[in-house]
């Protein structure tokens, strides 16, 4: 081959050869990013049927918590019947007074009433026959005027001394506190031996060991409750229902927030004063909803990564709903039939390079 023939050939195979090489380059690069890429699975945001629910917490209480005194005072108490915790029926006597004393004027009370009657028996015989002796004319009708006047007289002594019986028969009751419905005792707040005073509280009584739940709940919440919804509460590793009896009919002025009561006719583990959360059903609706895993918790706010035409992932907030059966509702922030990541959505950063595949291998991918 001539010199000059050999000028030409040489630089020419040197572009080919650089050009071979930078065609390899180019292709290890991509596919060098298509293996560094992270493997992700997508779902759309879809519309679907869902219990309209609120969450919030409260305190179980007594529906009805009785306070229990005596109407005595300066009062030893010589019995005590029960404890916390104890049920009690209606009439059953939870403690006693020493009650001698009134034994004593009741005694005195009933002797006089026995007086008072027999005299007015007597009264009554006397002016029987004054009225036989007046009609034939043995008597004068001053005479019967008299006998009149102390039979109403001995009448009048005997309604006197049956109402010292009775007020001698209350106290003497007093003395003896007994419970004015069914239920249990919730709290003691005295001791045999202790000199009580009228009106201090001695028992705390639950009437028919019923509770109920009480939950502050804002305006907007307040709104779409209603007196008969379903409320759930789990606790002890079950759920107690129960269902709302009423509903406060106006909001606190500094608060912003309304009482709703719940009874639960079967607590089961519940007691009084236990804080639970509980979910009240206010019914159905639509909502926009996603899969739970796709939800990435950041900064104190919700994100979702959707996937451009680049394959990059894409960052966006929204605004979460209620939760159920692994799906939750999107309030803000989608609309129906973007495509969200899934799995992978935690190891995600804005702008990062994705691959989107089936789930399952995602989940691999991930792994």
């Amino acid at each position: 081959m001539r010199v000059d023939s050999l000028r030409w050939y040489v630089p020419v195979l040197m572009v080919l050869s650089l050009a071979a090489c930078g065609g390899a380059d180019k292709k290890s690069e991509d596919e060098s990013g298509q293996a560094s890429a992270l493997a992700v699975s997508l779902a759309p945001a879809q519309a679907q049927r869902m219990a309209r629910t609120v969450l919030v917490s409260g305190p179980v209480s007594a529906f009805e918590e009785m306070q229990l005194g005596v109407e005595l005072s300066g009062q030893r108490v010589t019995a005590l019947n029960v404890d916390v915790g104890q049920w009690v029926k209606k009439g059953q006597v939870l403690l006693e007074l020493d009650h001698r004393t009134l034994d004593s004027e009741l005694a005195q009370a009933d002797a006089s009433l026995r007086q008072a009657q027999t005299a007015q028996e007597l009264a009554g015989l006397n002016y029987e026959r004054g009225a036989k002796l007046a009609a034939e004319k043995l008597i004068s009708a001053s005479s019967l005027d008299e006998l009149r006047a102390t039979r109403t007289d001995a009448e009048a002594q005997t309604a006197t001394a049956r109402a010292r019986r009775d007020s001698a028969k209350l106290q003497r009751d007093f003395a003896e506190l007994r419970a004015p419905a069914d239920g249990v005792i919730s709290k003691r707040l005295v001791q045999p031996g202790q000199v009580v005073a009228a009106g201090s509280e001695l028992l705390r009584l639950i009437r028919d060991n019923r509770l109920e739940w009480r939950a502050e709940l804002s305006e907007a919440q307040l709104a779409g409750v209603a007196v008969g919804n379903t409320v759930t509460l789990p606790y002890g590793g079950q759920d107690v229902v129960g269902r709302i009896r009423a509903v406060s009919p106006g909001v606190d002025s500094q608060t912003r927030t309304g009482t709703i009561y719940a009874d639960l006719p079967a607590p089961g583990a519940l007691k009084q004063g236990v804080y639970v959360e509980g979910r009240i059903v206010t019914g159905d609706g639509q909502a926009l909803t996603i899969p739970s895993a796709s939800i990435v918790q950041r900064d104190g706010h919700s994100y979702v990564f959707l996937v451009d035409d680049k394959q990059q992932a894409q960052r966006r907030r929204v605004r979460t709903g209620q939760v159920t059966q692994g799906r939750t509702e999107i309030v803000e922030g989608l609309k129906a039939g973007e495509q969200v990541v899934v799995d992978g959505a935690g190891f995600l950063g804005e702008g990062d390079r994705v691959r989107v595949v089936a789930a399952a291998a995602a989940k691999a991918g991930a792994r």
